[in-house]
């Protein structure tokens, strides 16, 4: 490959970070429906829903009332200050030939860049 991200590596990389968001939800929407609905089980197996207390509705109030605090928060935080968690680096413009000085190799990948390097 040359200095510059292809066409088809953009797509995919786009499409996963669309999607991603869409897939959590889905599976936040299972936690709920399953675990709040229906409760745990014990390590005996036996049947003891005699036992059980309906926190359904508490369970659901409360995650959707943290949803919605999250969902505000954020809503707040990006517009009034959006680039308040942002980084200055990215006002820079870019040079596709340089990598950038703030981007470092990981520690852990030293010793893969030490075996890369010995290869002559």
């Amino acid at each position: 490959g040359g200095f510059a991200v292809d066409n088809a590596t953009l797509t995919r990389f786009f499409a996963l970070h669309f999607l991603l968001p869409f897939i959590v939800a889905a599976l936040i929407i299972i936690h709920l429906i399953y675990l709040h609905k229906t409760g745990s089980s014990n390590p005996l197996g036996t049947q003891s829903n005699i036992d059980k207390i309906p926190f359904h509705p508490f369970f659901s109030t409360k995650d959707i009332l943290g949803i919605v605090i999250m969902i505000f928060t954020l809503s707040i935080l990006t517009l009034q200050a959006p680039y308040l968690l942002s980084d200055p680096d990215n006002f820079t413009p870019a040079n596709p030939l340089v990598t950038p000085i703030h981007i470092q190799p990981e520690w852990y990948f030293l010793f893969a860049y030490a075996i890369l390097r010995s290869i002559p």
